[in-house]
C-alpha cells in the first residue's frame, strides 16, 4: 500500500474526509475515489443533474508577456495565436519526435496571457518540456499558478442553471471552450465552460483558500460529490481518452485519432517535421472504440484477438451504467477498425466477442 503521508492533498483534502470519501493514490495525490453513495450512484448524479469534482490536482501554468502566444505556437499543437481573447482550445502537447506528451487545454485569457491545464500525471513532464524553452525567451513570464489557484468541475445536465443561481454574470452567458472572471457563490473566480464528462458544465478556478467554501454552496444546492471512480466511467462513456491508458509519449496523435486537435501548420512549431511525416506515411494501428457482445469487461493490457492472432490491445474498459453495456477502446490494426468489424477480446484466458462502435459511446444529444 502506498505511503499516504507522502502523497500531495489538495486543498479540498479535510472536505473530502470529513464527507467519508475512500482515498486513493493518484498520480502522486491523495484523491477521493468515491463518497459513500458509491461510483454508480455519483455517474447517474452527473448524467441526470450534477455532480462535482476536485481537479485540483491539474496543473495550472500561466505565461504571460510579448513573446507569450508565439513562444507557445512553436511549443503546443493548438494555434495559440488564432485563438481570441477569452477562449479555450483541447490539444495535445508533443515532443520533437511526435510523441503525446500530454493532453491539455490552454486559454487565451489576454492579448499577452495564457493559462495551461496539464494533467496531474504528466504535469512535471510538461514543466520540464516548457519551462526550460521559457525561460530562454526573455519575452515570456512563466508562473505556476497550481498551488494558489484550486479547480471544481461541475457537470450535468442541471450543471449551467445551478451554477447561474450561484453566479451574477451569469454563468450561462459564458459560452462552450471560453472563459471569464465571475464571482461564484461570492467568491471571485474564473470560469471556464469546459469538462471531462460528455456533460454540459464548468470548471471553477476560485483562490485555493476560498475553494472549501465553493464546494459547500455548490453542495447546498444539490451538486452531488463525486470521485475519480465516476469521473473515469464518464469520460470512457463519453469516449474521452486518459493519458497513460489511451495514449503515452510513445503514441503519435495520428494513430490516437486526435488529428483534429492537432495544429501544425505555425512556422518553426517543434513537432511540425516529424508530425507532418507522420501524417504523410499513415499509421499501422489506430485506436477505436468497441461494445462487448459476449459477457466480460475488458481492461487494460488485455489482448485484442482475430482469428487466433493478436492484433491489439485495450488501453480502457469498464462497464457503462448509463448504456447497460461493457465498453472499451484500444489499438488495433488499421485493417480491422472499420464500424462492425467482430473482434475478442481475451479476458483472463477466455475469447469473449467485440464489435467496433463508434466513438462516443454516449452523447448528451444523442442519448
Amino acid at each position: 500500500m502506498p505511503d499516504n503521508t507522502a502523497l500531495t492533498r489538495t486543498p479540498l483534502y479535510s472536505t473530502h474526509v470529513a464527507a467519508g470519501a475512500r482515498m486513493v493514490e493518484f498520480g502522486g495525490w491523495d484523491m477521493p475515489v468515491q463518497y459513500s453513495d458509491g461510483i454508480l450512484a455519483e455517474v447517474r448524479a452527473v448524467r441526470e443533474n450534477a455532480g462535482m469534482f476536485d481537479v485540483s490536482h491539474m496543473a495550472r501554468l500561466q505565461f504571460v508577456g510579448p513573446e507569450a502566444v508565439s513562444f507557445l505556437d512553436r511549443m503546443l499543437a493548438a494555434d495559440v495565436a488564432g485563438l481570441r481573447q477569452g477562449r479555450a482550445r483541447y490539444h495535445v502537447i508533443c515532443n520533437a519526435q511526435g510523441g503525446i506528451i500530454d493532453d491539455a487545454i490552454v486559454y487565451r485569457i489576454t492579448d499577452d496571457q495564457c493559462l495551461l491545464v496539464a494533467n496531474a500525471g504528466n504535469a512535471d513532464a510538461v514543466r520540464d518540456f516548457l519551462i526550460p524553452a521559457a525561460q530562454q525567451n526573455g519575452g515570456v513570464f512563466f508562473s505556476d499558478l497550481s498551488e494558489d489557484v484550486a479547480m471544481i468541475a461541475v457537470q450535468g445536465p442541471n450543471a449551467v442553471e445551478i451554477v447561474d443561481r450561484l453566479c451574477p454574470l451569469p454563468a450561462s452567458s459564458v459560452r462552450p471552450f471560453r472563459v471569464r472572471r465571475a464571482e461564484v457563490a461570492g467568491i471571485p473566480s474564473r470560469i471556464a465552460r469546459t469538462g471531462y464528462t460528455g456533460e454540459d458544465g464548468f470548471e471553477i478556478m476560485p483562490p485555493a483558500d476560498r475553494v472549501a467554501d465553493l464546494w459547500k454552496a455548490l453542495a447546498a444546492e444539490g451538486v452531488a460529490p463525486s470521485g475519480l471512480g465516476a469521473r473515469d466511467v464518464l469520460r470512457l462513456e463519453a469516449g474521452l481518452m486518459l493519458h497513460g491508458n489511451d495514449m503515452t509519449v510513445d503514441n503519435n496523435p495520428y494513430e490516437a485519432g486526435l488529428e483534429r486537435f492537432t495544429h501544425i501548420e505555425t512556422p518553426g512549431y517543434i513537432a511540425g517535421d516529424a508530425l507532418s511525416a507522420i501524417r504523410g506515411a499513415g499509421t499501422d494501428r489506430v485506436i477505436v472504440g468497441f461494445r462487448m457482445v459476449g459477457r466480460g469487461i475488458p481492461r487494460h493490457g488485455l489482448s485484442v484477438i482475430k482469428d487466433e492472432n493478436e492484433v491489439g490491445i485495450v488501453t480502457s474498459g469498464t462497464h457503462s451504467p448509463t448504456l447497460d453495456a461493457n465498453i472499451g477502446m484500444g489499438y488495433v490494426d488499421r485493417g480491422l477498425s472499420d464500424e462492425g468489424t467482430r473482434l475478442e477480446i481475451d479476458v483472463r484466458g477466455r475469447l469473449v466477442e467485440a464489435e467496433v462502435v463508434p466513438l462516443p459511446f454516449y452523447s448528451r444529444l444523442r442519448n
